[in-house]
């Protein structure tokens, strides 16, 4: 008898609950919030009496993860353990969203949870199928048609021609109908986001305190080289990244002194580029992991890539700012 874990959504939160315990190949709790393991993980792997591993310094085959901690904000990655069919549970509370959506389930996801939503539910062990002793009938033979003759010929053409232009007719439908669900549940959202941001800073007159600190980094081209470099450390950049919460902010921040002539329009591109030098970071052990690499490659691959943003960040803001010149004249 293996004991098991129950997890509950918390108060904010969605799915769930979710019952999870240890099995013949499923033996690890993998953590992927930024390089550090989570508590959540480390709570759920001590109950269940399993190693928690962190699988964002270190690759961990999908088989193997009982239950998997992301700290995403709602994009990308807390869909990708779902749609490989690993239980996933999500310390922000989300609901489903993101292109991935549609793996999201109650079965399958929580989010919200703290310490006080994990509780041990007892004694466990996966039920394995029974195997009858009884033969299994094989399956009589499917007799051949004859070929159609050619009295049916143009019959089957103009059959075969409606399939296909029903099938290409179904694609369109289809992208429409992911084409709304994505501006329903993504674009509508964000803009909602934006506006009542906008709203805020005008009415509150918060936005002047701001500007006043950020203009000497975002009104020169020193100022937007630090920012990139400090949104670029590689202890920093992959908490910066989840939900892409932080350049969404700092952008509206920006976007609105840029409107009121506080910052020179100039400096909106290299800014939009110093401001997401982060973006990505969080999302490398499992790009890497979806793959397929090699355990060495995961443990190069992560900080040679958030290493390598310290360069290619303030490379990119001084390529933006002079493709700037003469773009608004």
């Amino acid at each position: 008898m293996k004991p098991s874990v129950t997890i509950t959504k918390g108060s904010s939160g969605w799915g769930g609950p979710l019952t999870v315990y240890e099995t013949e190949t499923r033996k690890v709790v993998a953590s992927v919030t930024g390089g550090s393991i989570h508590p959540l993980a480390e709570k759920i792997a001590s109950l269940l009496g399993v190693p928690v591993v962190d699988a964002f310094n270190n690759k961990v085959e999908p088989d193997t993860i009982i239950i998997a901690v992301v700290d995403c904000g709602g994009t990308l990655r807390c869909g990708v353990y779902p749609k490989m069919g690993v239980k996933t549970i999500d310390i922000h509370p989300i609901s489903p969203s993101g292109p991935l959506s549609k793996y999201i389930k109650e079965d399958n996801f929580v989010s919200g949870t703290t310490l006080d939503c994990i509780t041990q539910s007892g004694e466990a062990v996966p039920s394995e199928p029974e195997v009858s002793g009884q033969a299994v009938p094989e399956p009589a033979e499917i007799k051949e048609s004859s070929p159609a003759s050619g009295g049916n010929q143009f019959f089957n053409f103009i059959t075969s021609m409606g399939r296909g232009i029903g099938s290409i007719v179904n694609v369109f439908y289809q992208a429409g109908r992911d084409t709304l669900d994505i501006v329903l549940k993504n674009i509508l959202p964000f803009m909602i986001f934006v506006s009542i941001m906008v709203g805020i800073i005008n009415y509150t007159g918060i936005g002047d305190l701001l500007a006043n600190a950020i203009k000497p980094l975002a009104g020169s081209l020193p100022g937007l080289l630090g920012l990139s470099v400090f949104c670029a450390i590689p202890f920093l950049s992959p908490v910066l990244g989840p939900g892409a919460v932080i350049a969404q902010v700092v952008g509206v921040l920006l976007g609105v002194e840029i409107g009121k002539g506080t910052i020179p329009i100039a400096y909106s591109l290299p800014a939009l580029f110093a401001i997401n030098s982060q973006v990505g970071c969080d999302f490398v052990p499992v790009a890497l992991t979806l793959a397929e690499a090699e355990d060495d490659t995961v443990s190069a691959g992560v900080p040679a890539m958030l290493f390598t943003r310290l360069v290619t960040g303030p490379a990119a803001v001084l390529v933006a700012y002079l493709l700037s010149f003469g773009l608004y004249s």
